[in-house]
C-alpha cells in the first residue's frame, strides 16, 4: 500500500509524495481546474440524439419485461445473473474508474485482460473514451465542460446526457487532456480497435448463452434476464454516481463542493457512493476511507494485491483525511 503524503484538494493545491508532486504521477489530469471559466452569453441549444433516445426507451422497456420474467427465472440463472452484474460493474468501478482514469493503482496484464472483458460486458463506452470523459468530469465538474454536470438537474446527469449532443467546452476540453497512458496500454487500445464485436459477445451473446448451454435455460429468459435486465441495471447504478451522489447526502470531506456521501448509491454502485470523499481526494484507490465498507471494489482490488496481479495502491494518511476536514469539511466530534 502506498500512501500519499499530502493532500489532493478538489481545487489547486498540489499533492506530494516523496518529493514529487503526486497529481503528475498518478492524477495528472483530473484535479479540478479553477482557472476554467463557463463563456458568457446565451447556453448552446440543446441537439437531441433520436437514436439514443430511442435505445435507451427499448433497452428499459426490455428491463420492465427482464422482471417479469424473473419469477419464471431458475435459480441458477438468477445466481448467474447477479455474477454478470457484478462482473460487468467491476469493469468499470476497477477498471475504467479506479485503474484507467485515475491510475489509484496498478495491474498486471491477467487482471488488465479480466478488467477490458469485464468493461466490454458493461458497454458504457470503451475504456479510452470513459477515461477520457471521466478525467473531464473532475477537472471540469459541474461546469459546462464536465459531461453529466449535475447542476443542469437530476434527469441531465442521470441519463439526458446520453440524449443530447455534447455541449462544445466538453469536448474542447476532452481533446486537450493528456492521454499517453491510454494510448500506451494495448489492453485499452485493443479493446477500443475491437469494441463493437466485444460488447456483442460480452454484453449479449455470452449472459444469454451460458444459462442455456450448461443448465437450459431458455434463451429468451437468458436474453431478457442476465442479459438486458442485468445490463440496464449496472447502467442505472452507475449512473446515480452521476446524479444521486451529486445532490443527496452529507459533504464530510469538503463542504465546497456538491458530489456526497450516499451509502445507496455505494450499495448499488459495489463501492462508488462515497463521492465526497472521491472527489476530495480522487487518487484514492479505495475511493473511501472506510475500506471494504460497502466497496466490494476495494474487497476486489484488495484481493488482486493478495494474490499479486495488482500493486502500488495509492491510499491516503488518516492525518491528512483528518487535516482535510478540519479544514473544509464537518467538524467530527471525539
Amino acid at each position: 500500500m502506498t500512501e500519499v503524503q499530502g493532500e489532493t484538494q478538489q481545487k489547486s493545491s498540489p499533492v506530494y509524495r516523496n518529493g514529487v508532486v503526486a497529481s503528475e504521477m498518478s492524477t495528472v489530469e483530473d484535479v479540478f481546474d479553477e482557472t476554467y471559466k463557463e463563456k458568457e452569453g446565451p447556453k448552446p441549444p440543446k441537439q437531441i440524439v433520436w437514436r439514443n433516445v430511442v435505445l435507451m426507451i427499448l433497452l428499459h422497456s426490455a428491463a420492465v419485461y427482464g422482471l417479469t420474467l424473473v419469477p419464471y427465472t431458475s435459480a441458477s440463472t438468477l445466481a448467474w445473473t447477479v455474477v454478470c452484474f457484478l462482473f460487468s460493474a467491476l469493469g468499470i468501478t476497477a477498471g475504467a474508474h479506479r485503474l484507467w482514469s485515475h491510475r489509484s493503482y496498478k495491474a498486471k496484464l491477467p487482471l488488465r485482460i479480466f478488467l477490458a472483458f469485464a468493461n466490454s460486458m458493461a458497454f458504457q463506452n470503451d475504456i479510452f473514451e470513459w477515461a477520457r470523459d471521466h478525467r473531464v468530469h473532475h477537472k471540469f465538474s459541474e461546469t459546462d465542460a464536465d459531461p453529466h454536470n449535475a447542476l443542469r438537474g437530476f434527469f441531465f446527469s442521470h441519463i439526458g446526457w446520453l440524449l443530447v449532443r455534447k455541449h462544445p467546452d466538453v469536448i474542447e476540453k476532452g481533446k486537450k487532456l493528456e492521454l499517453a497512458d491510454l494510448k500506451a496500454d494495448k489492453v485499452v487500445m485493443f479493446q477500443r480497435k475491437y469494441y463493437k464485436p466485444s460488447i456483442l459477445i460480452m454484453c449479449f451473446m455470452v449472459p444469454m448463452m451460458v444459462p442455456w448451454y450448461l443448465w437450459g435455460e431458455s434463451l429468451w429468459v437468458g436474453y431478457f434476464v442476465p442479459g438486458l435486465l442485468r445490463y440496464a441495471l449496472v447502467l442505472n447504478a452507475t449512473w446515480l454516481v452521476n446524479s444521486a451522489a451529486h445532490m443527496w447526502g452529507n459533504r464530510p470531506y469538503d463542504t465546497t463542493i456538491n458530489p456526497r456521501e450516499n451509502r445507496f448509491v455505494a450499495f448499488s454502485a459495489i463501492g462508488e457512493g462515497f463521492h465526497n470523499y472521491h472527489h476530495t481526494f480522487p487518487f484514492d484507490y479505495a475511493t473511501s476511507e472506510f475500506g471494504c465498507k460497502l466497496n466490494f471494489t476495494t474487497c476486489f482490488i484488495n484481493l488482486m494485491c493478495f494474490v499479486g496481479l495488482a500493486k502500488d495502491c495509492k491510499k491516503v494518511p488518516r492525518e491528512v483525511i483528518q487535516a482535510r476536514v478540519q479544514r473544509t469539511g464537518i467538524q467530527r466530534s471525539g
